[in-house]
């Protein structure tokens, strides 16, 4: 399955557990966005910069705003991938992390997500340019949009 949204995707799989499952025996809305964290934070460290580099650096890239479109339900024992993708943004103080979510077994998209995100200082919770350590990591691992 390579029909991605977007080129060079991070992956996770993930799949719903039966506490996931709410009245209407579909993944509850909200493991969405958890799975969504989850995979936001793995590509981090795979692109290296952990929590704690993040504690380190006083910096962290907090979500400004969330969109998320629910296209399908899935269900208990649905085996599912979710990849992210970072867009640059301006390259100082904002990016982008989109992620689209697949059932493996049809190939079929349940979920696309955009989070705009912006540089803070955590100490603070103020705006503040990205550090040095965040562009050499997350800017490389960027996806340019082409129109």
């Amino acid at each position: 399955m390579d029909d991605w949204d977007l080129p060079r995707p991070f992956l996770l799989r993930v799949a719903p557990e039966p506490a996931d499952i709410d009245g209407l025996d579909h993944t509850n809305n909200a493991v969405y966005l958890r799975w969504c964290e989850q995979a936001g934070w793995a590509h981090s460290e795979a692109l290296g910069l952990s929590i704690a580099d993040y504690r380190r650096l006083d910096r962290a890239m907090a979500i400004h705003r969330g969109e998320y479109d629910y296209l399908l339900p899935t269900q208990l024992g649905d085996a599912l991938e979710l990849a992210t993708w970072l867009l640059p943004g301006d390259g100082r103080l904002r990016m982008e992390r989109r992620f689209q979510l697949r059932r493996l077994r049809d190939g079929a998209t349940v979920l696309r997500g955009r989070w705009q995100l912006v540089c803070i200082e955590i100490s603070s919770g103020q705006a503040r340019r990205m550090p040095p350590e965040f562009c050499a990591a997350y800017l490389p691992a960027a996806v340019t949009l082409t129109t």
